[in-house]
């Protein structure tokens, strides 16, 4: 299995649009971070884990012409804003598949109510075919068995998921303890870490580095981070020798 992360930085981006702040204006292009996404990859199949506004960059960056469908975390917009850049691959493919909370497919309906319609479909709209997600179910993606994983970003329910030996989090404050149970064994852990100040609804890194070390896994990644937590090589540095901060376009294999 080969993971890409596509993007990793929160839901401005860094650069943040006319910052003047130090990470802002580094030259280092680990410390340039589109919006969190990352693909997931095994035998013939891709799959991509939310598609925010800057999927179609990062389809293009990374040369990707076929996926098999797209997971969504939650609804905001850094996660499900890109959608509409599917086109290409819908009409090569067909309805892309599109696996998310119940909740997530009502908020994406409404939004992008032409791409769900189902009568007088303007001819240059993709389509979709909707599969609901329950956290308490498990689901198949070709010949893997996907485990939802509910976790709390501040009182939103996000889903997290787990590809065996992968799980990826992120947009996460609390997760339950029989959530995390779910996630023990992983042999790589991705999970946001968003800046050194404590927020309301992303673990900052003391937080992250706590859960990291309670779900115990292998290697850990941290994701969804902002150009306040800092210059990469300078906080790479600071972590524990199994901990990493993700970059975009950074391959692992696991």
């Amino acid at each position: 299995m080969t993971i890409t992360f596509l993007g990793t930085g929160t839901s401005q981006g860094i650069p943040v649009i006319g910052s003047k702040h130090p990470v802002c204006l580094s030259t280092d292009p680990k410390d340039k971070r589109l919006r969190v996404s990352v693909l997931v990859s095994w035998k013939n199949y891709n799959y991509v884990v939310d598609c925010g506004p800057d999927f179609r960059q990062q389809m293009l960056k990374n040369s990707i012409d076929q996926i098999d469908g797209i997971l969504f975390t939650h609804e905001h917009a850094d996660h499900t804003a890109g959608i509409d850049d599917i086109r290409p691959f819908f009409f090569r493919q067909g309805d892309i598949p599109i696996y998310a909370h119940k909740r997530v497919i009502e908020s994406l309906k409404r939004r992008f109510d032409y791409i769900f319609a189902d009568e007088n479909r303007y001819p240059g709209a993709p389509a979709v075919k909707v599969f609901e997600v329950e956290s308490s179910q498990n689901f198949r993606l070709g010949n893997l068995e996907i485990i939802p994983i509910k976790v709390f970003h501040n009182r939103l329910e996000v889903l997290g998921y787990r590809f065996g030996d992968f799980t990826y989090l992120t947009d996460v404050k609390r997760v339950e303890k029989e959530e995390i149970d779910k996630i023990k064994g992983s042999k790589v852990l991705v999970v946001n870490a968003l800046r050194e100040e404590a927020h309301h609804s992303h673990f900052n890194l003391e937080e992250a580095l706590e859960f990291a070390e309670e779900v115990g896994a292998e290697q850990t990644y941290f994701t969804h981070i902002s150009h306040l937590l800092g210059f990469h090589e300078e906080v790479e540095k600071k972590l524990p020798a199994n901990v990493h901060l993700a970059y975009d376009n950074l391959k692992l294999n696991v």
